[in-house]
């Protein structure tokens, strides 16, 4: 028997039609959050507490769908989202991160810092405002929130 609690997502998928990440650099980020995500979360579908839970993120008229299933995949919640709230800080977040990725082949270690720490305050963020739109459907904690806010970036893109 795991130590892992309960309250946890044992599997993430991307809807398939979203297909590789726009970029090396974002396919990466992807494959790291999936990764990261399955190995360490708390994620509780408040209506279903009794988990572990399978999670398949897409889009859909403009939605961000959380389809959360059971450990054997009986469809428990499908949650939508509004996107609109996300795209201001998605398209910023993009921006900053090529710069990013364009910083650290020909900036000073003190620009690619200060470049990085936009970033990082625009994926908090994101994170954030993640966490509210999802309250009182699903807790989640705030790594969680930062893996998932990853995973929605790249819908965002794909979306």
């Amino acid at each position: 028997m795991s130590d892992k609690p309960r309250t946890r997502l044992i599997a993430v998928e991307l809807d398939r039609s979203i297909g590789a990440g726009p970029s090396p650099e974002a396919e990466h980020e992807r494959r790291v959050a999936i990764y990261d995500l399955v190995e360490d979360n708390s994620f509780a579908l408040l209506s279903h507490p009794h988990g572990p839970y399978r999670l398949r993120l897409s889009t859909a008229d403009g939605r961000l769908m959380f389809d959360i299933l059971s450990e054997a995949e009986a469809r428990l919640s499908l949650i939508g989202l509004s996107m609109s709230p996300f795209r201001r800080i998605v398209k910023d977040y993009f921006m900053v991160c090529e710069s990013y990725y364009a910083a650290i082949r020909t900036a000073t270690p003190s620009q690619i810092e200060t470049i990085d720490m936009a970033r990082r305050g625009l994926h908090n963020e994101g994170s954030e405002l993640l966490r509210e739109r999802l309250a009182g459907k699903v807790e989640v904690d705030f790594d969680t929130a930062r893996r998932l806010f990853t995973l929605v970036c790249v819908l965002h893109w794909r979306g």
